[in-house]
């Protein structure tokens, strides 16, 4: 399984707007350091609180500070853009990246952007949906001529093939509408699980699955768990009581933030203490341990009727930054090798040594007393001076 975040991100209002944008670069960079595998940035342009407008440039300046770590757009609001200049520039990160570029797909989460555009938000989907099939094509190498309500193609191409053979990650955002599976279905692409821990969410993991496993059979393709990531918010400290104290810095305007974005926001409550309460009954989010991170993965796993093939952490401020960044380091510390099995070799070689009782210890004792005993023989043997 692969760890990484699904990053906005929600920053509220009243705070400088370009030192929270240097905080998610700084974060990323910790996450490359501390092993996580892949971050996906957010395309958002109105309500305040998702500040990032153009996930590719933020990815440009982010894969300048890291190494390892894949980055994604988290997601490509598809109706807002022409899908060969998308494309095009989705190729030329790939180039610029060496191939740690991905690109996610959605219809655009705030109504708000579309009503910016012009666009009617019961046109999002079918639009993004028309967008995927001219994107999917041009990454294909094909020539592409479409005239549709969003977007003109005129024997469009791309110059240049994509970097990674034969193309980059590309994943489609699935909630609770049959688009993203359907996408990810036709397309034989990826699928990403948003506000998976969620009750509602968590129950339409075997609808996501069914729906993409069917679609791709009907176009020649297979659904691939691996290709799937499903995502979910986290904070952790060293005690739930701990954590819980730490997000009471920011939940509750994440949660007024969310009761203007969706019809039923993914926290309820308008106190921090009634947030949490009702976040103990519904499980939506870990506010706890490690340990109440590794299991409600396993519950995820449960849930997929199979497993899934990468775990986001939905990235939030509720706690303060110190506390953000110790709940990261905390999941790559005890969540993510518990998951990839890097805790097994050294426990079983450290259980090995532990059952041996004092057989080690006395074979050492030995070896330094013969050592003792051979220099003292060497010094006796010396001829006198």
């Amino acid at each position: 399984m692969r760890f990484g975040n699904f990053m906005a991100p929600f920053h509220p209002t009243g705070q400088n707007p370009t030192l929270a944008l240097e905080r998610d670069l700084k974060l990323i960079q910790a996450m490359d350091e501390l092993g996580f595998h892949e971050a996906w940035i957010g395309e958002h342009h109105s309500a305040g609180f998702e500040i990032i407008a153009s996930p590719e440039v933020f990815i440009a300046v982010a894969a300048e500070r890291t190494k390892h770590i894949k980055l994604g757009t988290g997601v490509s609001s598809l109706p807002y853009h022409n899908p060969l200049m998308l494309a095009d520039r989705m190729v030329l990160l790939d180039h610029l990246t060496r191939g740690r570029v991905m690109l996610g797909c959605g219809p655009g989460q705030l109504t708000s952007d579309a009503h910016m555009l012009g666009i009617p938000a019961d046109v999002q989907r079918p639009r993004m949906e028309q967008c995927l099939d001219a994107i999917m094509r041009l990454l294909r190498g094909e020539t592409v001529t479409m005239d549709t309500d969003g977007f003109t193609l005129q024997d469009a191409r791309l110059q240049l093939k994509p970097y990674s053979d034969p193309c980059f990650d590309v994943a489609v955002a699935a909630s609770f509408s049959p688009t993203g599976p359907r996408g990810a279905g036709k397309h034989g692409i990826g699928m990403l699980s948003i506000a998976a821990t969620a009750r509602q969410g968590m129950n339409m993991l075997a609808h996501h699955w069914s729906t993409w496993e069917e679609v791709a059979a009907d176009h020649g393709h297979v659904a691939d768990r691996s290709k799937w990531r499903l995502v979910g918010p986290m904070h952790l400290a060293e005690t739930r009581e701990q954590a819980e104290r730490d997000v009471e810095y920011g939940i509750a305007e994440f949660s007024r933030y969310f009761s203007h974005i969706l019809p039923a926001g993914p926290v309820q409550g308008d106190t921090p203490a009634e947030i949490i309460a009702n976040n103990r009954e519904s499980g939506f989010a870990v506010i706890g341990t490690p340990e109440d991170a590794v299991a409600k993965i396993e519950e995820l796993v449960e849930a997929s009727d199979g497993g899934f093939g990468a775990f986001l952490l939905f990235d939030h401020d509720w706690a303060p930054p110190a506390a953000k960044l110790k709940s990261y380091d905390l999941f790559a510390q005890y969540v993510i090798p518990h998951f990839t099995g890097q805790l097994k070799g050294p426990s079983a070689s450290a259980d090995w040594v532990a059952a041996s009782g004092t057989e080690f210890v006395d074979r050492a004792s030995h070896a330094i007393g013969k050592a003792i005993e051979d220099h003292a023989a060497e010094r006796a043997a010396r001829p006198a001076t």
